[in-house]
């Protein structure tokens, strides 16, 4: 069997158009938490915050040894560190399973789609988060030291002055970070969501032919990703020149 028969014969190629379908949602779903969760990780990251920082004004700080780590003590930025650690040092695969089998293992009725974008998003805020502290730490400390003395809280320095500037730096990483969320959703026919994987895989099975349902699978994935990765480049070089 050539190419076209074993793709579009018997309309067998309803199989990776439902799996697109799958593919394109789950991504868009997972990308945008993701990205919202890594947006606010992030903060956290590159938090301020000393709950404890009036210790200092005690007057034995100076001779403990326990007063100064309280003083320090950020538990916003430790919560974080975890988080990333965590999730960056497990595969993803295996946070899929543990989302499906385990923490939503007795909700059968919690669409499979819907577990599967948690999990994704769970793994790609921890990577977006990273892209992101990148970027405001590559902002100069001085604008934002500029923001305060003009009266503008912690809070809104970043939100007005930081963050624009840090997005557009972390603009090529978060371009890269939705390319490989795209590719990564290709293992979620372990839990038999009907992905592109899977519709490759179905017609496989049905003509017992491997190669030219993979390479199939192989082209729509490159060819998805170019178009995407054009058009985000693009994107970013108007937000550059509109900026300049």
């Amino acid at each position: 069997m050539d190419f076209f028969e074993v793709i579009f014969g018997n309309g067998r190629w309803i199989y990776f158009w439902h799996g697109f379908e799958v593919t394109m949602v789950l991504t868009t779903i997972s990308v945008i938490v993701g990205l919202l969760l890594g947006l606010i990780l992030a903060l956290f990251r590159t938090s301020t915050a000393h709950p404890f920082k009036y210790l200092k004004k005690l007057p034995s700080y100076g001779k403990s040894k326990l007063l100064p780590r309280l003083a320090q003590f950020n538990p916003l930025q430790i919560f974080a560190k975890l988080y990333i650690g965590i999730i960056r040092g497990t595969p993803t695969l295996v946070q899929l399973l543990i989302m499906y089998y385990v923490i939503f293992g007795s909700m059968r009725t919690m669409p499979k789609i819907i577990i599967a974008a948690i999990a994704f998003a769970i793994n790609s805020s921890a990577y977006i988060a990273e892209i992101i502290r990148g970027g405001i730490e590559s902002v100069d400390k001085g604008q934002l030291e500029a923001a305060r003395s003009l009266g503008f809280s912690h809070f809104k320095a970043m939100l007005y002055v930081v963050l624009p500037q840090a997005m557009k730096n972390a603009m090529p990483g978060l371009i890269g970070e939705g390319v490989t969320m795209f590719k990564e959703t290709s293992i979620v026919g372990w839990i038999g969501l009907g992905d592109i994987m899977r519709g490759a895989d179905d017609i496989r099975s049905l003509t017992a032919t491997a190669f030219q349902s993979l390479f199939a699978a192989a082209i729509l994935y490159l060819a998805i990703t170019t178009v995407f990765s054009n058009l985000m480049f693009r994107l970013e070089k108007k937000i550059s020149k509109e900026e300049s």
